[in-house]
């Protein structure tokens, strides 16, 4: 063989060589198709000591469970915290989240940052709202504040009169927070259903609470007491629990008892504890909403939003059941709430 032919021939072994020198043939691991990557959701709350969140929070997990998707809880107490948060959701990899804001004025900002990130917002409890106005354009799961807040009133107004109490005797002492549209609507509609059962408009008493808590709701029954000492007989409503127990508190220290008051709540978390009381106090009840229930409806939602990409619906509500001292048990073991 000349030199030439054998340069020839050495050059078309160096290419065979080199081109067999690649990626070596796919083995049947290797040509599996890869898991899809977990959906990752957000579950975001302002106050994550109270119950009423807690709860919200187990009907979630129970939603991320059955679906198989990660869940990530997260207390964001004020606008620092939820912009932080709605940063670190998406650095993660999650594709959108549930919200129950510190403030509900904060809705424009934080939709304008999910959508920056590339984020599904579902609304639970609160609304947003934009120029005094609910941005109805964001999915939202919630009690249904004027039905659950009618039913408040109607339960109130069956109490009096199966008590026979004399309405030139009673007064109602209606705990408010106007400055939370959602409060307001629960309050004006247990109001309204009070007039129509036949309460005269100047036997209703607001009340304007300063805190949304025990103490707040204390001091402006107490305000309320101190202006009308001739009532001798008291209806109790509020926004939720919480309000209806300060003012318990504040009836309690004047001397007022069960067979001299009675309060009807909302929510039906806050006031187990008091429920379980050997004594009746004048803390009759609460309307029942099923935290576990809204916790797990939104995070589903969400879910299925993400996974299919059909947007859910934009307004979900739930409505209430009168929890009592002879009942409570019951309505917990049915929803699966018992402890």
């Amino acid at each position: 063989m000349n030199s030439s032919r054998l340069s020839n021939f050495a050059l078309v072994l160096s290419l065979a060589l080199f081109a067999g020198c690649g990626k070596p043939p796919a083995t049947t691991a290797d040509s599996a198709p890869a898991a899809p990557a977990k959906i990752k959701l957000g579950f975001l709350v302002k106050q994550p000591e109270e119950p009423w969140f807690q709860y919200e929070w187990k009907g979630a997990e129970k939603a991320a469970a059955q679906y198989g998707f990660e869940l990530i809880k997260q207390g964001v107490q004020d606008g620092e915290k939820v912009m932080g948060m709605i940063d670190n959701l998406a650095v993660s990899g999650a594709q959108g989240f549930v919200i129950c804001t510190p403030d509900v004025r904060l809705g424009p900002a934080i939709m304008a940052r999910a959508k920056q990130r590339g984020l599904k917002v579902v609304l639970v409890d609160d609304q947003f709202v934009q120029d005094g106005k609910f941005m109805t354009e964001v999915p939202y799961v919630g009690m249904s504040a004027s039905r659950i807040g009618a039913q408040q009133g109607q339960a109130l107004a069956a109490e009096l009169k199966k008590r026979g109490w004399p309405i030139g005797e009673s007064g109602v002492c209606a705990i408010t927070f106007e400055e939370l549209d959602t409060a307001r609507e629960r309050t004006d509609n247990s109001i309204a259903a009070l007039k129509a059962a036949g309460i005269p408009a100047d036997r209703i008493f607001k009340a304007p609470q300063k805190t949304t808590d025990i103490p707040g709701s204390f001091d402006a029954a107490n305000v309320l007491l101190t202006q009308h000492p001739e009532v001798k007989r008291w209806l109790i409503l509020g926004m939720n629990d919480n309000a209806v127990l300060g003012a318990v508190r504040a009836l309690e220290a004047r001397g007022f008892t069960a067979d001299t008051a009675v309060g009807i709540g909302i929510n039906g978390t806050d006031c187990l504890d008091e429920l379980r009381k050997a004594r009746a106090t004048p803390f009759f009840g609460s309307m029942r909403v099923s935290a576990p229930s809204e916790g797990f409806m939104s995070a589903e939602i969400l879910y299925k939003w993400v996974k299919d990409g059909t947007p859910p619906p934009l307004d979900t509500r739930t409505e209430g059941t009168l929890m009592t001292r002879e009942n409570f048990e019951q309505v917990l073991k049915a929803e699966g709430s018992a402890p």
